[in-house]
């Protein structure tokens, strides 16, 4: 491929993307409030970023904070929770916009979205929108990370050293062994965990990589056994004692950096990229896949 993709220039932009989206959240406004019961949902990407919002907002204390794939939420009265998050850059993701039309009227409903001229408006109580982070690349970069830099804002987190992080992990070499591996497994802990599962999915969708992702602890309880040389195994976070001499013992190549772990995915992304050029893909439209999964209504019995 010749030319700056999509997927460059959107992944590039995210150091600001941030920065606003730390603004916004920063400010308020209609998110979950400390001490509600939450379910967040949403599908691919999004999911994941639920993942890492659910694991930092309880952890927090804040609340009980549940992550479902849109698809498999479990959103019934006996689970009691007083309002319901949904992230989504298209807004028109069927999965998503059937979970918003199942609750409305019985749970408070607010969206996380990019594009708001778009039917999840409509069927959101509030809506939070993030115009400045949607894309035109289908594989997803600054859009799910700017949405989860909004709710770490909203939080209470600081999020200057993420964004400094980031800057440097768009600067950083990118090393010629992660271009050529074989395998990549992606690890993380608590909240990391959701970004290991974007990492991998970013490879998949970007380069028709094989990858996998695992929680940290549980990588030494049969994944490990695909580790080898020319595979590379990558650690979001801090690594568990003795994780690090596991893995090096295999041949696999163990990466891990003390740069914000969201900031971290960023340099992932661009390792994603540089793979799909190297193997002639085009990241702004990969096999299979498209900007959003709209599906056919049933046909009426």
């Amino acid at each position: 491929m010749s030319g700056t993709s999509y997927m460059e220039q959107e992944l590039r932009s995210q150091p600001e993307t941030w920065q606003e989206a730390a603004r916004i959240g920063a400010a308020g406004g209609p998110l979950p409030k400390a001490g509600q019961r939450v379910a967040v949902v949403g599908c691919g990407t999004s999911w994941f970023m639920a993942q890492s919002y659910a694991a930092l907002r309880e952890g927090a204390g804040l609340g009980v904070t549940d992550p479902f794939a849109a698809s498999e939420a479990f959103l019934g009265s006996d689970r009691g929770y007083d309002a319901v998050v949904a992230i989504t850059r298209s807004g028109t993701t069927t999965e998503v916009l059937r979970v918003l039309d199942a609750v409305k009227g019985r749970i408070p409903t607010v969206t996380v979205i990019g594009d708001p001229e778009t039917p999840a408006v409509a069927i959101s109580d509030e809506t939070v929108a993030l115009p400045f982070a949607d894309e035109k690349s289908v594989v997803q970069t600054r859009f799910a990370t700017t949405a989860l830099t909004l709710l770490r804002a909203h939080l209470g987190a600081d999020v200057s050293r993420a964004v400094q992080d980031a800057r440097d992990a768009l600067a950083a070499p990118l090393e010629q062994e992660w271009v050529d591996a074989e395998q990549f497994s992606f690890l993380g802990t608590g909240w990391t965990y959701g970004l290991a599962n974007e990492a991998a999915l970013k490879m998949r969708e970007a380069s028709q990589s094989w990858t996998e992702s695992y929680p940290a602890m549980e990588y030494r309880h049969g994944p490990i056994a695909i580790a080898a040389p020319g595979r590379v195994t990558w650690l979001f976070g801090q690594a568990p004692e003795g994780l690090e001499a596991d893995v090096t013992r295999t041949g696999a190549r163990f990466v891990s950096h003390a740069r914000d772990p969201l900031a971290e995915l960023v340099l992932v992304q661009r390792v994603a990229l540089e793979r799909a050029r190297a193997r002639g893909l085009d990241p702004d439209s990969p096999r299979s896949l498209t900007r959003s999964v709209m599906l056919e209504a049933p046909a009426a019995p």
